[in-house]
């Protein structure tokens, strides 16, 4: 199984991004999918997750009415857009597959990306 993630970069505050994530090696669409991040000493902490069709997707606090993730089954990729990006969204972003297919926050995840790098400066 691959994730690979990629549309990190170095941004300014307020600018948008969106962050891709390509899969591989698993039937794309039996798997809830999340977006997760870990900034620079600070653990690892849930963005937002989407559900096996799409039907079903939560937001962390911190990113909610800024980001929006969705999925295209056909194509094995789910994507994360993230508007008015600030200072505090600098981190790397992991993509990851859950068996859960209403995957959420607390929701097992069997399968990582390696990460891509998302710096926003002031």
């Amino acid at each position: 199984v691959q994730l690979q993630a990629s549309g990190g970069g170095l941004v300014q505050a307020g600018d948008s991004l969106r962050l891709s994530c390509a899969a591989s090696g698993l039937t794309f669409s039996s798997y809830g999918m999340g977006w997760f991040r870990q900034a620079p000493g600070k653990e690892r902490e849930f963005v937002a997750s989407i559900s096996w069709r799409g039907g079903t997707r939560s937001y962390a606090d911190s990113v909610k009415g800024r980001v929006s993730i969705s999925r295209d089954n056909a194509k094995n990729t789910v994507d994360l857009r993230m508007n008015s990006v600030k200072p505090e969204d600098t981190a790397v972003y992991y993509c990851a597959a859950s068996r859960t297919i209403l995957a959420g926050r607390d929701s097992r995840y069997d399968y990582w990306g390696q990460g891509t790098q998302v710096t926003v400066s002031s």
